[in-house]
């Protein structure tokens, strides 16, 4: 497993600071490159895939936000492990070609198994994906970070989440985290009806799922209250709902998040969208 961390980190896991109530916190790691198995694999709907990482190198693996995202390391054509990157004055290195790399929501970790569900989205052609469609129980494959997390308190009175098939895991396990007395309003875009599910959480839900996500954030009423607005999926698409929920009765530009997941026609695109 290689290890190094980020100099110019405030606040790491190892580190804590004085947090207001209810305020949203950024967290640093301490970036770890492991070799990580395919333990098992489950398909949700025909366009997702869950597969379960596990392996001797993942008991120390730590996210704390529910979008967190990791660099997903695949083995180079024909090999059986990926290669991971080596530390050089503070920046990872890999030895010969650069290999495949995609950005993945760390869905759930199970610290006492030392397991990873990742979930995949199948509909586009892509490395990843393609890799994640034939994946076989056994097969490796390399994690490294999450590098940072933004917590945000699970206990505040609302929460709105959007996105399309690219931002489902992260709203799925954000759905898991808030507890009963938090309400959850949930708007997500999928290519097949087949991939619709059923969202459980103990918050109050209020989900639906839409045919465009920037008419979706228009039609919003937000609740009173201090609450967070997440959105996440195409740019273009997030570009429209960022300067929709900006304009919202009640936002708070403080309490929002909005990110390009991915940008069509460029699939290693990865952003957050700020003002």
């Amino acid at each position: 497993m290689t290890s190094y961390s980020d100099p110019s980190a405030a606040t790491s896991a190892n580190q804590e600071a004085p947090v207001a109530p209810l305020a949203i916190q950024r967290v640093r790691h301490p970036l770890e490159a492991r070799q990580a198995q395919v333990l098992a694999r489950h398909q949700i709907s025909p366009g997702f895939v869950r597969l379960t990482l596990g392996g001797a190198e993942m008991v120390d693996f730590v996210s704390l936000g529910f979008d967190d995202h990791f660099k997903l390391i695949l083995p180079a054509q024909g090999a059986d492990r990926p290669v991971l990157p080596r530390l050089e004055d503070g920046r990872p290195v890999f030895e010969g070609p650069r290999p495949m790399m995609r950005d993945y929501t760390p869905q759930r970790y199970d610290a006492a198994a030392g397991t990873l569900e990742v979930e995949f989205a199948l509909h586009e052609a892509g490395p990843a994906s393609d890799w994640a469609r034939q994946a076989a129980v056994g097969s490796w494959v390399g994690v490294a970070g999450p590098r940072g997390s933004m917590v945000v308190p699970p206990d505040l009175p609302w929460h709105v989440l959007m996105g399309d098939a690219s931002a489902l895991p992260a709203i799925v396990r954000r759905l898991a985290e808030l507890p009963a007395s938090t309400r959850a309003i949930v708007r997500v875009m999928v290519e097949s009806p087949a991939d619709q599910r059923t969202l459980a959480s103990a918050a109050a839900l209020d989900v639906a799922w839409v045919d465009s996500l920037p008419a979706a954030a228009r039609s919003l009423v937000l609740p009173e209250g201090a609450g967070y607005l997440w959105a996440a999926g195409e740019h273009s698409d997030m570009a429209a709902v960022r300067d929709v929920l900006r304009a919202l009765p009640g936002a708070d530009p403080r309490r929002m998040r909005v990110s390009a997941y991915w940008r069509r026609g460029d699939a290693g695109h990865h952003a957050e969208l700020a003002d």
